[in-house]
């Protein structure tokens, strides 16, 4: 009991620590495939009832590509999601949930012209083509065949900042094209303890095997 009240008490303590500090979320991208490689498990695809999240503006289009509209992300199969003048234009929102650790999505054909602002309960975080062609490291030209032009990104969020998640979708020309978005979610409290727990246990275990051979 002494063990399990002492895991709880960590689990608070590192839930409240993570609560009050916010960091800047960490943004990584990696080259795409033509043969698919992104994102999983796939949490929204567009393709099913579902899988689809909430969302404003923009609109699910596909399969392929419409010249002049949108273009199929590289990898990616079925439908999509487009923003841009073709599509509806800005405002565009998607709602992700809460409590995330991070999210993964196929960010098609990078352009300049591309804006992504990240929306959380502490505040917002704007990335643009450019900034996610620096990352692979690539030239943001809308290249439609091109690993590095349609990588995979994931966003990791830290404390306050996983909470009511969400994002906007620019583009002032055709198009920001997205696809295939796997959510991660922070483990609930009494996961966290259940974890403690079992390290504390597997300590005792340890400790007490040694006392045993150390009497032997």
């Amino acid at each position: 009991m002494r063990i399990l009240s002492k895991a709880l008490i960590f689990a608070a303590a590192t839930t409240a620590l993570a609560s009050a500090a916010s960091a800047q979320p960490v943004v990584t991208a990696t080259p795409g495939c033509a043969v698919y490689c992104g994102p999983t498990p796939i949490t929204y695809d567009f393709e099913t009832p579902g899988t689809t999240p909430i969302f404003l503006g923009g609109a699910i289009v596909g399969p392929g590509t419409t010249p002049g509209q949108y273009a199929q992300p590289l990898g990616s199969t079925g439908l999509f999601f487009s923003a841009g003048p073709s599509t509806g234009g800005p405002p565009t929102n998607i709602t992700i949930g809460n409590n995330i650790s991070n999210f993964s999505l196929i960010w098609g054909s990078l352009d300049d012209y591309n804006t992504l602002i990240l929306h959380t309960s502490l505040g917002d975080y704007t990335y643009t083509g450019s900034d996610i062609a620096a990352l692979v490291p690539g030239i943001p030209v809308g290249d439609q065949s091109s690993p590095d032009n349609n990588p995979i990104v994931t966003f990791f969020l830290s404390g306050g900042d996983q909470q009511a998640v969400s994002f906007n979708m620019t583009s002032t020309q055709n198009a920001f094209e997205i696809d295939n978005i796997a959510v991660n979610s922070v483990p609930e409290p009494a996961t966290w303890a259940m974890m403690l727990f079992g390290f504390g246990a597997c300590g005792m275990a340890l400790r007490s095997r040694r006392r045993k051979l150390a009497i032997a």
